[in-house]
């Protein structure tokens, strides 16, 4: 019956970019997807973060959508189908967990991670251990991922107070390259800082995105209730002094 949904599922995408299917679909490539496939992850984030068990139905299913219409696209061109793609993951799970499906035996969470990196560094045509690490990802979770992976083999600070010194110490050097308004150096200072302060977020087992995530949530709700409160008075932010919005701000701050 479950293998049946999904035959469903695959003959309903074939049927959608077949001939006599939708001209939106049939139109659509691998490339032009990626915009929809960012979009759905996104969307799974928020419905997970809010725990929402029907939305996070239904954002998996769109979720899957995006894997399944590109499976179809690639079998298409000639590439492989939806069927290689299970496949190919199957013998990577049970590669890669050699404790549960062969002979090795490994106790704890830490040490699965890295046997698991191990084996991922074995596979792969790259052998540095940052190879694994898309580039295509946001530079804040890039930037974090890439100190988990330096971290693994040791290459990382003793305690999150030389972190914080690191944190002064690039904003030292931030004010120095802005006093002698040097664009580019400028720039690397920033670059530099933001690294620090995701190093101190990972120091912390704090994810930074999640962390910055929250950060502009409160001041989405605490800008509108200045907007509120604007409207309430007979104004808009524009008509108001900085002085006047920083007294809202502040009175939002305490009631949000």
């Amino acid at each position: 019956m479950k293998q049946e949904k999904f035959e469903k599922l695959v003959w309903i995408m074939e049927k959608l970019r077949s001939d006599e299917g939708c001209p939106w679909d049939r139109k659509q490539t691998n490339e032009t997807l990626l915009p929809y496939l960012i979009e759905e992850t996104y969307e799974l984030v928020d419905s997970i973060e809010k725990n929402d068990r029907e939305e996070i139905k239904e954002e998996l299913g769109d979720l899957l959508l995006q894997v399944i219409f590109q499976a179809q696209i690639a079998k298409e061109k000639g590439w492989f189908d939806i069927y290689e793609v299970i496949e190919n993951l199957c013998e990577k799970l049970i590669r890669r967990h050699p404790h549960v499906f062969g002979e090795k035996r490994i106790k704890s969470a830490e040490e699965v991670l890295k046997h698991w990196e191990k084996i991922k560094s074995e596979e792969g045509k790259d052998n540095s251990l940052l190879s694994g690490v898309p580039r295509s990802m946001p530079p804040l979770t890039r930037a974090y991922y890439i100190q988990k992976k330096a971290e693994k083999v040791g290459f990382d600070w003793k305690n999150w107070e030389d972190v914080l010194k690191k944190i002064v110490e690039e904003i030292e050097e931030l004010k120095e390259s802005i006093s002698k308004r040097e664009k580019e150096k400028i720039t690397e200072e920033i670059g530099d800082l933001l690294f620090s302060i995701v190093n101190l977020a990972r120091f912390l087992n704090i994810f930074p995105d999640l962390a910055l995530r929250k950060t502009i949530e409160k001041f989405e709700v605490r800008f509108k209730y200045m907007e509120e409160k604007a409207k309430a008075q007979g104004k808009t932010l524009e008509e108001m002094s900085l002085e006047e919005m920083d007294k809202i701000w502040e009175e939002g701050k305490e009631r949000l």
